[in-house]
């Protein structure tokens, strides 16, 4: 059949998506080998052409998206995969900087449900998209696919993929209803880790070290060791500082992305880039990728009178980086906190980060998902933080209240769950 984008999306919104999918007693046993006949069945697209591969609890899309800034910067033809989206599926699939296209997109999941038709067992929405993405991946002759983990690495859809160089760039507590503890994050997240592969660290705990010195790679470069940004500061476009690498240093470069967090992200993707060339990049080339770079959702502005900032903060790491970066770039702000939360993310301790003079009230919602956490459930424990808190019924609602409580002098965070920052965007920007 001719599939139209339409039926393209129909088609994935019939399959299981364990991303919607709420947390059962007893998750999937985990396997690749129904991927694996996915791919076959489409030529094993995968292997096409030379990838990088991310994973982390939290910097991968970021670190992802600055990874293809440079590397588009530096000449190359370059696929991204990543998850999750914010207001369109085609999000998820770039190549060279640009969305895949509505006849495109549709030709290419189109193309993965037909080699699916036939299995025993169905492929899953991110099976589908991912087949479809190495598929369309191949078929543009991209130089380079820098390739996003969806959850934790070794049984990963994306994991049938040999990357040439992986990337970690955090253990933290998120997913333990499948990884049962940070050890266990951290083993899952070796598995993307391939014979011969560069592996590239980023603010990993040293006592995860044996985790990762027992896989398969060549050599494995660390955060603050062998790479880093020294000397970041706010600037207007985003951050500033030193980077070095361990073939070369740039002095005084921009990046255009907000928050402190964001420079172990940079600092993580130049080495990734360096060690997939196997070469330093011109620093013209650096500067050009750095300055370029956009990522939504993270730390992102999206209005003034009031200021109005969204973050997809969902863990307590994440949680601390934010109310980091908030104090350095918006010093003496308070904020009205727009939150929602999904189960299997520890949401108290989250909160716990969060807390402090910095936030004025917290308007409590949920996520449109079936993981979403009772907004009442979110509240009380706010409460017991002694954070000014009330529920609303809805993202919409919440934000709305947020603008009345703010004002056009005040300053408005939605945090949380990416589930309901889109919901968000489109309400702030009303």
């Amino acid at each position: 059949m001719t599939w139209t984008y339409e039926a393209a999306c129909a088609a994935l919104a019939s399959s299981v998506d364990l991303e919607k999918q709420a947390i059962t007693a007893d998750p999937p046993v985990p396997s690749l080998e129904r991927m694996r006949e996915l791919a076959h069945r489409l030529g094993d697209p995968q292997h096409g052409a030379a990838v990088i591969h991310l994973t982390g609890t939290n910097g991968k899309t970021s670190t992802a998206r600055i990874t293809s800034a440079l590397l588009g910067a530096a000449g190359l033809r370059v696929g991204q995969y990543t998850s999750p989206h914010l207001e369109r599926t085609n999000e998820r699939l770039v190549i060279d900087g640009r969305p895949i296209d509505d006849g495109e997109f549709a030709r290419c999941v189109g193309a993965a449900v037909d080699a699916a038709a036939p299995m025993a067992e169905r492929p899953t929405f991110f099976e589908l998209l991912t087949a479809a993405a190495f598929h369309w991946f191949a078929d543009r002759v991209v130089d380079a696919a820098v390739v996003e983990v969806g959850l934790l690495g070794r049984w990963d859809a994306t994991n049938i993929a040999d990357g040439r160089v992986a990337v970690v760039t955090g253990i933290g507590a998120d997913h333990l209803d499948y990884a049962g503890s940070l050890a266990g994050v951290a083993r899952e997240k070796a598995g993307i880790v391939k014979p011969g592969a560069d592996l590239v660290l980023g603010e990993v705990d040293a006592r995860f070290d044996n985790v990762f010195t027992r896989t398969p790679a060549a050599r494995v470069l660390r955060l603050g060791r062998d790479f880093a940004m020294a000397g970041g500061r706010p600037d207007p476009a985003g951050r500033r500082g030193d980077l070095r690498t361990p073939a070369a240093r740039y002095d005084d470069v921009g990046l255009s992305l907000h928050g402190a967090y964001q420079e172990a992200n940079a600092a993580c993707a130049l080495a990734a880039v360096e060690a997939f060339l196997g070469r330093p990049l011109p620093e013209e080339v650096v500067r050009a990728g750095l300055g370029s770079v956009r990522a939504p959702g993270r730390l992102e502005i999206v209005g003034t009178a009031p200021l109005r900032v969204l973050d997809g903060a969902h863990n307590p790491a994440a949680a601390a980086a934010l109310t980091r970066s908030l104090a350095e770039e918006f010093p003496g702000r308070s904020w009205t906190v727009v939150y929602g939360a999904l189960r299997g993310h520890d949401f108290a301790a989250t909160l716990a980060e969060l807390r402090g003079e910095r936030i004025g009230s917290l308007i409590c919602c949920e996520p449109a998902s079936p993981r979403a956490i009772p907004a009442e459930q979110v509240t009380e424990a706010a409460r017991r933080w002694a954070i000014p808190a009330e529920s609303a019924p809805g993202v919409t609602a919440a934000v709305r209240l947020a603008r009345r409580r703010a004002g056009t002098t005040g300053a408005i965070l939605v945090t949380g769950s990416f589930y309901h920052l889109t919901e968000a965007r489109r309400a702030l920007g009303a």
